[in-house]
């Protein structure tokens, strides 16, 4: 089993929620709640690894907050 990270953000416009895996082009999808992003994130990148291992095209470090006065 391999594990692979996703950044999940909330459209405003649509309230759905919508997941990529950082540096994996095509590997995103969107639903509108998270168990339906999990199960469509799932689906997509097994589909996509049946082409392979993906090529990264950058690797992803992590998230900071940025505080401005």
């Amino acid at each position: 089993m391999r594990t692979y990270t996703a950044v999940i953000e909330r459209d405003s416009a649509t309230q759905f929620y919508v997941g990529h895996v950082p540096g994996w082009p095509g590997a995103h999808s969107q639903a509108p709640t998270l168990d339906e992003l999990h199960a469509n994130l799932r689906e997509v990148i097994a589909l996509l690894l049946a082409d392979g291992e993906p090529g990264w095209q950058s690797e992803f470090i992590g998230t900071q907050a940025i505080h401005v006065e």
